[in-house]
């Protein structure tokens, strides 16, 4: 079955609701890990599960070079491929475009997009048509339209052109796809335009899409910008639809995008950061290699219930960094994806309780102390 989406409560522009897919029902706002290439970094698909994870990403560019969308269809899509149960969502290679393509003047045709192979170099070629079909094959259960993601700054010319061509792309998408079982989202685009993301986002909506993501932010504007840009797009959007912001995940931007009306976000920097010995805390980032932690024995947070913080202290976690164990890495990707998605459920309990404006300075007001 397609995606659906139940608004059940607003508290201003902020919406808590239910998304039901076919490998269960979650609510919303809420925030998913990155999974590029069918595996969330490090983790486990039961221990994503256990930090209350509900819909995770993979990446259409990376799967169809790595395996390739047959070997997943053959394994019997994406799910069974790697073993998770909850929903999936696949990018388009959109963002590929924007990062891959080196002259997008001349990369960037009518067609589809020229670029290179970053494992090999080999020369590839990429088209609405073909990312459909991709995503069609790994059997996600949401898919996203093919776009250019319109690099920050560009120009006016430039931006309202690529963003009239996203939209032709995104027609093309939905006339060639073919699975029943998948919802298709459209992708707004606009740049940092108001007049721009107001028809893009007018445009892309009367094509009808199952949901609608907002695109192209978080690419290296200020953070003005940014919510000008998501401003600009949202409130053209249908109200009975989910709402995604893509590739945001900083706990600041997450706060910002719900009291604005986001259901869905995205962002690969929980499990990034954890790598580089990086912890979310109710008191803003902290650094586990700073010999502060060399002997503090207790937990990242204190009242936090993930594995981590329920079995791990600081100076054990700093220990495994510095040794350079792995383990460390992955501790740190546990704590800071709970971080995030506990973060979601207390803002749902918020919004149903009708105080999200007093959570939101009450969480900045202790994080950026």
């Amino acid at each position: 079955m397609k995606i659906k989406y139940e608004l059940i409560k607003n508290d201003g522009n902020a919406r808590y609701g239910k998304l039901v897919t076919n490998h269960g029902t979650f609510e919303t706002p809420m925030f998913m890990p990155v999974g590029t290439l069918a595996n969330v970094k490090m983790l486990t698909p039961e221990e994503l599960k256990a930090v209350g994870s509900a819909v995770i990403l993979s990446n259409t560019y990376h799967l169809w070079l790595r395996p390739g969308e047959d070997i997943v269809f053959k394994a019997g899509g994406l799910h069974k491929f790697m073993n998770y149960d909850g929903p999936i969502l696949t990018d388009s290679g959109g963002f590929q475009v924007f990062s891959l393509a080196k002259n997008k003047e001349k990369d960037i045709t009518e067609e589809g997009v020229h670029f290179k192979s970053h494992i090999d170099g080999k020369a590839l070629f990429l088209t609405p048509e073909k990312s459909i079909e991709i995503q069609n094959k790994l059997d996600s259960d949401i898919a996203m339209s093919f776009d250019e993601c319109i690099p920050y700054p560009a120009t006016y010319e430039y931006a309202k052109k690529s963003t009239e061509r996203t939209l032709r792309w995104a027609k093309r998408g939905k006339d060639v796809f073919k699975n029943e079982n998948q919802s298709l989202f459209g992708i707004v685009q606009g740049g940092e335009y108001t007049d721009l993301r107001e028809f893009s986002a007018k445009e892309t909506v009367k094509l009808d899409f199952d949901g609608y993501s907002i695109g192209g932010t978080s690419v290296g504007e200020d953070k003005v910008t940014m919510y000008k840009m998501v401003d600009d797009a949202i409130r053209f959007l249908p109200l009975d639809k989910p709402r995604y912001l893509m590739g945001v995940g900083d706990p600041i931007d997450l706060l910002e995008g719900v009291e604005r009306g986001v259901d869905m976000f995205d962002c690969v920097l929980p499990t990034r950061i954890a790598r580089h010995a990086n912890a979310f805390t109710s008191f803003g980032k902290i650094n586990l290699r700073n010999a502060k932690y060399k002997e503090d024995f207790s937990p990242i947070e204190s009242d936090c219930d993930c594995y981590t913080c329920t079995h791990y202290t600081k100076a054990y976690i700093r220990h495994l960094f510095v040794a350079g164990e792995g383990l460390g890495g992955r501790l740190l990707s546990i704590h800071n994806i709970r971080f995030l998605i506990r973060m979601m459920e207390n803002m749902r309990k918020a919004i149903n309780e009708g105080k999200f404006l007093e959570y939101k300075s009450e969480f900045l007001k202790k994080y950026l102390n």
